[in-house]
This record gives structure tokens, C-alpha cells and sequence, in this order.
């Protein structure tokens, strides 16, 4: 069954909306933090499909406008139900708010469309009722091929990017800090090449100044 539904904005991960008040009672905080990483992973080229298995459940995902439809669902839960769920999200979703998406500026800016998740989530709590079996049975796209991933191998790609930009960041404060010292290095050469050559020279000046305006 599915167990929690995200909805984020692709170009910048913030959550958008989301299933508030899951029915199951376990703790799924681990899982709903996983997501949120995926969520600040992805990217314009990424898959606008793809199946993320983290035992003993799998996330579902599809990007479609800009947004990532997210669900966590049990391991043996069918594919292609959790697929067509998330169409379903998406296209009433895009309907009620498509103009909006862009402009968005603070986490969950969509938080009553938890009431439409939870009527659609019931909907395709139990894969064995009839209306599911006949979605199964209907000829839609082949879910086989779309890919499926490990959430470590996920993460792990995320946590290199997210190294890298560290590393990034380091160099270029290194690099203005070499060039602060860099231009303090300089000026603390001139003035000892033409320091004592200016002093020399304005004592000169002053003295011979005094010497023939005031004497």
C-alpha cells in the first residue's frame, strides 16, 4: 500500500505539498527524510520516472512540469498502481495550481491538496479491490522499463555532489584569501623598495623648504 506521499518543485527541491496524516502508525521519519534528500538531488536531466528501493519499501517518482510526485510505498505494492496514483496527483494538482508552482516561496504553499491525496491514497489502499484489479488489467504504458535504483547508491551520488560543492566553495574562499595576501604582499614590497626613497625625499623637501621660506 502506499504509505506517504511528497509533492516538490524540481529546480530547487522545496516541498510543495504533502500526505500530512498518514493511517499507518509506524515511524516513517527515516523514510520521509530520505525523500527530501532525493528531492534537493534532482535535477532538469533527471529521470522523469524512476523506482528507488529503500527496504522494506520502495519509492515511486514522476517529474512532469517541473514537479516530482514522490510516493513510498511496501515492497510488494504493484508498480503500476503506485504509477497511475501519481498520475492522478499530477494532473489535479497541475489543474488546481499549475500557475502558481513557479512563484511559490515557502515550504508546503499547497497544504490543502493533502485532502485530495488523502481521498486518492484510500483509493488505492488495497490492491486486491476491483476497481485496482481492472486498472492493472489496463493497457498502459510498460511500467517494466522504467528504472529502478538502490537509495544508497541514491544518496551516495548525492552526498559526492554535495562534497564537491563543499570543495568548490573551499577553493574560491581560498582563492580571494591568496589574493587579499597576495595584493598586501605587493604593497609591502613597494613600500620597502620606495618607502625609504620617499621618506628620504620628503625630509629633503621639508628641510629645504624651511630653509628657504623661513630662514
Amino acid at each position: 500500500m502506499v504509505k506517504s506521499t511528497l509533492i516538490a518543485r524540481v529546480a530547487d527541491g522545496l516541498p510543495l505539498a504533502a500526505s500530512m496524516d498518514d493511517e499507518e502508525t509506524e515511524d516513517l521519519t527515516e523514510y520521509k527524510q530520505q525523500a527530501k534528500t532525493l528531492f534537493k538531488g534532482l535535477s532538469q536531466n533527471a529521470e522523469q520516472r524512476c523506482s528507488i528501493e529503500s527496504p522494506p519499501y520502495v519509492f515511486h517518482y514522476l517529474i512532469e512540469f517541473g514537479v516530482c510526485y514522490l510516493c513510498l510505498c511496501d515492497r510488494s505494492y504493484p508498480k503500476k498502481l503506485a504509477y497511475q496514483y501519481l498520475e492522478e496527483l499530477q494532473k489535479e494538482f497541475q489543474s488546481l495550481y499549475g500557475g502558481e508552482i513557479g512563484t511559490a516561496a515557502r515550504p508546503y504553499a499547497f497544504v490543502k491538496f493533502d485532502s485530495f491525496i488523502q481521498r486518492t491514497k484510500k483509493l488505492y489502499k488495497d490492491a486486491r479491490t476491483q476497481r485496482n484489479l481492472h486498472k492493472l488489467n489496463e493497457d498502459l504504458s510498460d511500467v517494466t522499463r522504467i528504472m529502478t535504483k538502490n537509495i544508497q547508491d541514491v544518496l551516495g551520488r548525492g552526498k559526492v555532489l554535495d562534497d564537491m560543492s563543499a570543495i568548490s566553495q573551499n577553493l574560491s574562499a581560498e582563492s580571494k584569501k591568496y589574493l587579499r595576501d597576495t595584493r598586501h604582499l605587493n604593497w609591502q614590497a613597494l613600500y620597502q623598495k620606495y618607502g625609504p626613497v620617499l621618506v628620504v625625499t620628503g625630509v629633503v623637501s621639508l628641510v629645504l623648504y624651511l630653509r628657504f621660506f623661513w630662514w
